[in-house]
């Protein structure tokens, strides 16, 4: 089974959705943590990639990126929803990214298109692909963001945890009713310049405002499947009709609080955590990172595992259809992972379980692969055909 799988990545790595590392980064390796005057928002100088990097907690480095299989990573420049200067803070992140793969040349190549992902495997590089994670990172600009897009941005995901002020989020009380009518000029700017509609961290309401608008495939970069765990940041099933119906894709996520009733209890007494000590100390500072990682020592997760990912991922292939799976793992942005997939070289575990389930080779090579590179061709179609 090892061997089948590691035969099946060489010919079909994976295309995940959404990787925090960046923020982690700059967190652990940033400004604050320096007295000299700052260069960029991360030290590299201070970590090298290029090693194992488990023993500072990290989930991501390029020798797991390359055991695990990973082809292509959407890096997210995530910046906090409550940051005072988004855009400045969403450029540093954007630059961290271009600085990351100018470090590790033999290893990192950017990609903006699906041809440039292509290359990037054919050379034996791992194609470096940029979304921004939330859209008050543009401050409600149409010319920011066509700026970020030109910067290599190629997902916008429309909120956070908070709303924006034309967008409605999962995670907050809702106030436009899905999106004003500027909300649904950002999804058809984005549809122009051939920048993916991220909807994960949206309202349903949000969701179905989007898709009524946009003309490019449903995207979703890091969410699960609400059927099987009742977690607002999950997809119902009547939008996974409708990502099945734009030939879209959900990249199922690893978050345990998305994937199991239990979890998702511990996850909201976490982000409750979070709320208290970013209302304290600030997001971008020491005192919440300590806090944080006190209070997840104190309250370890509940059990969950590599079988309960796969219970989502073979839920989307039943209502929405296997072309329209694939995987967003969300690492090193997340408060604890399932076992088995402690880390990006982890992939592999998982389509072993898959494939113990029935899963062919080519079902699989779509999870991982065809299915993403499908939605990002038919992404700039939809933007040549609007230029047109």
């Amino acid at each position: 089974m090892r061997d089948r799988i590691r035969r099946l990545l060489e010919a079909a790595p994976v295309v995940d959705g959404h990787n925090d590392l960046l923020w982690e980064l700059r967190q652990r390796f940033g400004p604050a943590r320096r007295a000299r005057q700052p260069s960029g928002s991360v030290d590299f100088d201070a970590v090298d990639l290029a090693g194992d990097l488990s023993a500072l907690g990290l989930h991501t480095d390029i020798p797991r990126l390359r055991a695990g299989g990973v082809g292509a990573q959407f890096w997210s420049v995530y910046v906090p929803s409550t940051i005072g200067n988004p855009v400045t803070a969403t450029l540093e992140q954007i630059d961290a990214v271009r600085t990351m793969v100018a470090r590790y040349p033999d290893d990192l190549a950017l990609a903006t298109t699906a041809d440039e992902v292509e290359a990037a495997r054919a050379a034996g590089r791992i194609a470096c692909l940029i979304g921004i994670e939330g859209g008050h990172s543009i401050d409600s600009s149409l010319g920011v963001l066509r700026m970020m897009y030109a910067l290599g941005a190629r997902y916008l995901t429309l909120t956070h945890f908070h709303n924006t002020p034309w967008a409605d989020s999962a995670t907050d009380a809702p106030a436009v009713g899905g999106l004003s009518d500027f909300g649904r000029e950002v999804v058809r700017e984005c549809n122009r310049l051939g920048m993916l509609v991220d909807l994960s961290h949206v309202a349903d309401s949000t969701m179905h405002a989007a898709l009524d608008v946009s003309t490019a495939p449903a995207f979703f970069s890091h969410s699960s499947a609400r059927s099987v765990c009742d977690h607002v940041r999950n997809v119902p099933d009547d939008v996974l009709a409708r990502v099945r119906d734009s030939n879209g894709i959900v990249m199922v996520t690893f978050v345990p609080g998305f994937l199991r009733a239990d979890c998702r209890e511990w996850i909201d007494a976490l982000i409750a955590e979070y709320g208290r000590l970013a209302a304290e100390h600030g997001e971008d500072s020491a005192a919440y990172t300590e806090g944080v990682q006190a209070w997840r020592e104190a309250n370890p997760r509940p059990a969950c595992a590599v079988g309960d990912v796969a219970d989502h991922i073979e839920h989307i292939r039943a209502v929405a259809g296997v072309d329209h799976v694939g995987l967003g793992g969300d690492f090193d942005g997340v408060a604890a992972t399932p076992d088995g997939l402690s880390g990006v070289d982890g992939y592999p575990a998982l389509l072993e379980e898959l494939a113990r389930r029935g899963w062919s080779d080519a079902e699989i090579a779509k999870l991982t692969w065809h299915n993403a590179l499908r939605v990002l061709r038919d992404t700039e179609a939809a933007a040549r055909a609007l230029a047109a």
